[in-house]
C-alpha cells in the first residue's frame, strides 16, 4: 500500500449578522439544515452537541470523520460564528466546505461580517 500524502483541507472561519432572529433563538431548525447539509455530501456524522441558552441563542459542535462544523449564536445583537473544517484525506473537499459555508448563509439570511479562508 502506497503511503498516504497529506493534502491541506479547506478551513472556514466566518461571522455573519441577519435580521431572522428567530433563526438564532434555537437550534432545532439549524440542526436539521446541517443533517441535511451532512448527508447531502456524503459526510459522516460521528456526534454532535447541541444546547440553547436561556432567553435565547444556541450553540452546537458536530464532530465528523472529515473533521468539524460549530456555530455559537448571539440573537440579541442577530449574530452568527461560523466554524467549518473538513479535511483532504480520503477525497478532496475544499468545494464541499464552501458550498455548506454558502449554504449556511443562505440558510441564516445573512449578511458576512468577516471571513476567513485558511488552508491547513
Amino acid at each position: 500500500m502506497p503511503p498516504v500524502k497529506y493534502l491541506p483541507g479547506t478551513h472556514i472561519i466566518a461571522s455573519l449578522e441577519t435580521a431572522d432572529i428567530a433563526l438564532l433563538t434555537t437550534h432545532e431548525a439549524f440542526q436539521q439544515e446541517i443533517n441535511r447539509l451532512i448527508a447531502s455530501y456524503d459526510l459522516h456524522n460521528l456526534g454532535a452537541v447541541y444546547h440553547n441558552f436561556s432567553p435565547a441563542g444556541f450553540t452546537a459542535v458536530i464532530c465528523l470523520s472529515e473533521s468539524h462544523i460549530s456555530i455559537h449564536t448571539w440573537p440579541e445583537f442577530g449574530k452568527v460564528n461560523l466554524d467549518i473544517y473538513l479535511s483532504n484525506y480520503k477525497r478532496c473537499n475544499d468545494g464541499t466546505v464552501q458550498a455548506i459555508y454558502e449554504a449556511l448563509v443562505t440558510f441564516f439570511k445573512a449578511r458576512v461580517l468577516q471571513h476567513h479562508n485558511l488552508n491547513r
